[in-house]
């Protein structure tokens, strides 16, 4: 580009330069002018052309700089995320709030791994008829705990999957008692499990965790479920009654022994196979240690602005005294008002006597009074009949509050409720009154 510049600038001092004395003045040829000009022309959109390619490669390293930059500064910690909820979730223990669990590095490159769980604290204040008193407890409504899931996609159809899941709760609320304040860590293996999951074909599972009847009894859409459900006994389930005459000494009777709903196997080893969804119905069964074994109907819908879900369950617990056991629960949300009832009920068969039951009923609203998250509110009752001894009658009301702040995946709760025992043939119990304050906080 110089050179041509040199060449042009070169000419054009020859001819128009010239000493004037060699020679007289020159005639300018116009067609050489015009060549000149032209040339000069070119020679000007060359310059600009390559100013510009200058300009945008200036640019691009100045971006290529910055990122440089973004790159070496240190990454920022990611924010806790809670585990996505859905209100048709069955069980309290497995109710989540709002975003999926994080994913992080498997030992296996073809193994995705997530790590996620909670810690659910609260504090009761119960009078047992003959004082009151303040206890630490872990909520064993839906206790503290960590899970690692472990999935691997095989096919479009078929999926490979791996859990455990292990309960870390100092002081659960099922062992806290008036002679044991402080009962110490309690470890619980809730699920050890591997699974093969097909759309097509339905689920197999093999290990430990939920029987297929595990939370049959436990459908509930109010959101209360975390500190009030038909399981009412689990947050003060280690309370002891007291006599009512004489020096109103303490019973060996706990709460928990009083007030049971009746939900089938629990989590236990097991083979269980869950079938597809057709029209929101499926079927469950699984074959328990002990030769235990259950089968359930499960169902679950939403249309004409209501959300609903609803299970039945037959199990063989096997108990010394007993036969079957049958369980049941339904739950309906008004998903625009929130409004919503749950209703469950269980019978334990006897070999002898009265067969034990337990019935429950609950009226519940889910308001959003705030951008923090939902505000759920729910009254209960239950009556249960022969459950600790034939004859018993018992009998509890319950007021719960549950307030939600969803950025944070945490979730405050109030409740107050009154265990009512009357008991066949022996001393009179007085009433167990608690009232609790709690926080669960998943990540």
């Amino acid at each position: 580009m110089l050179h041509s510049v040199f060449t042009t600038t070169l000419l054009t001092m020859v001819l128009f330069c010239a000493p004037a004395a060699a020679a007289p003045p020159a005639v300018v040829n116009p067609q050489l002018l015009r060549q000149l000009q032209e040339t000069i022309r070119q020679q000007q959109e060359q310059l600009q052309q390559q100013a510009e390619q200058i300009r945008i490669q200036a640019e691009t390293l100045r971006t290529l700089q910055q990122q440089v930059q973004v790159l070496q500064q240190p990454a920022a910690p990611a924010p806790h995320l809670a585990e996505p909820v859905t209100a048709a979730q069955k069980a309290p223990s497995e109710r989540l709030l709002h975003s999926p669990p994080p994913t992080v590095s498997s030992g296996s490159d073809r193994i995705k791994l997530t790590i996620s769980g909670q810690i659910n604290r609260a504090v009761n204040v119960i009078n047992d008829g003959r004082s009151t008193n303040l206890y630490h407890v872990d909520n064993n409504a839906s206790n503290s705990r960590f899970r690692l899931v472990g999935t691997v996609q095989i096919s479009n159809d078929l999926s490979l999957g791996s859990r455990i899941e292990v309960a870390v709760t100092p002081d659960i609320s099922s062992q806290v008692s008036q002679t044991n304040q402080a009962p110490g860590t309690f470890f619980d293996q809730r699920w050890t499990e591997v699974s093969l999951a097909s759309k097509s074909y339905g689920k197999l599972s093999l290990g430990k965790g939920d029987a297929a009847s595990n939370t049959t009894a436990e459908i509930d859409l109010s959101r209360t479920d975390l500190v009030q459900y038909s399981a009412i006994a689990d947050i003060a389930g280690g309370i002891l009654f007291s006599e009512t005459n004489g020096n109103r000494k303490l019973t060996t009777l706990k709460v928990a022994d009083a007030f049971k709903n009746m939900d089938g196997l629990s989590r236990q080893s097991r083979l269980r196979y869950d079938t597809p969804s057709l029209y929101g119905f499926s079927l469950a069964g699984s074959l328990v240690s002990g030769q235990r074994y259950d089968a359930v109907l499960n169902w679950s819908g939403e249309g004409y602005g209501f959300r609903s879900a609803a299970a039945l369950a037959l199990a063989h617990p096997k108990l010394v005294g007993y036969r079957l056991m049958y369980d049941g629960s339904f739950s309906l949300l008004h998903t625009s008002s929130g409004l919503n009832l749950t209703l469950s009920g269980g019978l334990l068969e006897r070999d002898s006597g009265k067969d034990a039951t337990n019935l429950y009923a609950k009226a519940g609203w889910i308001a959003n009074f705030s951008k923090l998250g939902y505000t759920a509110f729910g009254i209960d009752y239950t009556r249960s009949e022969s459950v600790a001894t034939v004859g018993d009658k018992g009998y509890s009301v319950g007021a719960a509050v549950v307030q939600a702040f969803e950025k944070y995946a945490t979730e405050l709760y109030l409740q107050y409720r009154i265990y009512s025992l009357d008991r066949a043939n022996q001393n009179p119990v007085a009433d167990i009154t608690v009232g609790t304050f709690g926080a669960r906080v998943k990540f």
